[in-house]
């Protein structure tokens, strides 16, 4: 329960980051977004989480 806490707080900061030091960088990159098709972003998504996976079993494999 504490590394799922972990993980969210971590997201939560550089999600918080974004948002703190560049806002418009953040609001290009979402035009961006809209105006790509539905299934570009969905691939990306897939990506993103496929990279998340391989992270997190890193981290487990160092003996976090």
């Amino acid at each position: 329960m504490s590394l799922l806490l972990l993980a969210f707080g971590l997201v939560m900061i550089f999600e918080g980051l974004v948002y703190a030091l560049a806002p418009s960088l953040l609001e290009r990159m979402l035009e961006a977004l809209r105006q790509m098709p539905e299934s570009a972003v969905r691939q990306i998504g897939a990506l993103v989480i496929i990279g998340g996976l391989v992270l997190v079993w890193c981290a487990f494999q160092l003996g976090l």
